[in-house]
């Protein structure tokens, strides 16, 4: 019996389960176990504000470490760059879709001092760059709870990820596509990660299920995020794709008001996804993105 930890949100369970049936599939026996974490308990602040890193794993780890699960399925842009010691990231299977979307109205259609709702500092940054005679407003709480808002009228529009509408079955919510060009996603965005202790017969089994271009594309986007020292609730996009084994790694660091952004991309072989993302980290922080991230952290 494999026993999964997760969060209990309607997409954190959907994306369990998915897990679950397909190592079921693989004869595994397994059972879900739900866990409530730090941003789970803190609703009513904007996750930037909160700061630190984890707010969505650090106690699902601690299960994992004592042995309470055996296994852990993320969204892999909350999870930290740097996991415990004594547990790994057993799989990345195949990667929903990266992009970030609009509900509500697209973005050409709402007129200026329009309310568009993110929990984000990513997004808001970007969309300042976009459109900055818009009114974004934070909205914390699952995506069903912040598509509620949405109807009820406190905002003209949402922007959240597309795999979470895709897991959830709302596609057809959404009313625009945002190129990673337009808006650049949060590194290991539309990807899950299956974590695990460092050995064991969970590890083993998980690793049934990674998908190896999926794997080169978040490795490339979470070291890009690595050396740039930040977390999931900082400014910070990167995007990475693998066609016939070539990596192409886009990027961006804009700061928080819109005012300043710093764009850059790498390609190069899909193994050498680690020392592309390290490189156009350093080539960034060089071309401005330093000082970006200095004002964001307060240094």
């Amino acid at each position: 019996m494999l026993v999964i930890g997760t969060r209990g949100s309607q997409l954190a369970l959907a994306q369990a389960r998915w897990v679950k049936d397909r190592l079921e599939a693989l004869g595994w026996e397994c059972r879900l176990e739900i866990i409530r974490t730090t941003g789970d308990k803190i609703t009513d602040v904007p996750l930037a504000r909160i700061g630190g890193k984890g707010l969505f794993t650090k106690e699902i780890e601690e299960a994992l470490l004592e042995g309470r699960v055996d296994l852990a399925v993320h969204s892999l842009k909350d999870l930290p760059v740097e996991l415990p010691a004594g547990l790994r990231l057993a799989a990345v299977p195949v990667r929903e879709d990266a992009r970030d979307v609009v509900a509500g109205r697209p973005l050409a259609e709402l007129p200026p001092g329009a309310r568009v709702g993110t929990s984000s500092l990513r997004r808001s940054a970007q969309l300042r760059l976009l459109r900055p005679d818009l009114v974004i407003e934070p909205v914390r709480g699952n995506l069903d709870t912040r598509l509620r808002k949405l109807d009820a009228g406190q905002h003209d529009a949402l922007i959240v990820a597309a795999a979470g509408m895709h897991r959830m079955g709302w596609s057809d919510r959404i009313v625009e596509y945002l190129a990673p060009e337009q808006m650049c996603p949060a590194p290991g965005q539309g990807a899950l990660g299956i974590e695990t202790r460092a050995e064991g017969e969970a590890f083993r089994a998980c690793s049934a299920l990674d998908d190896p271009a999926a794997r080169a594309a978040v490795t490339a986007e979470r070291a890009f995020l690595a050396a740039l020292g930040g977390g999931c609730q900082v400014p910070i996009g990167a995007y990475a794709e693998v066609r016939d084994g070539k990596l192409r790694l886009y990027a961006i660091v804009v700061a928080p008001d819109g005012a300043r952004a710093v764009r850059d991309w790498r390609e190069g072989p899909a193994t050498d996804a680690v020392s592309l993302g390290y490189e156009l980290a350093q080539a960034m922080l060089a071309a401005g993105a330093r000082e970006i991230l200095e004002a964001v952290y307060g240094r």
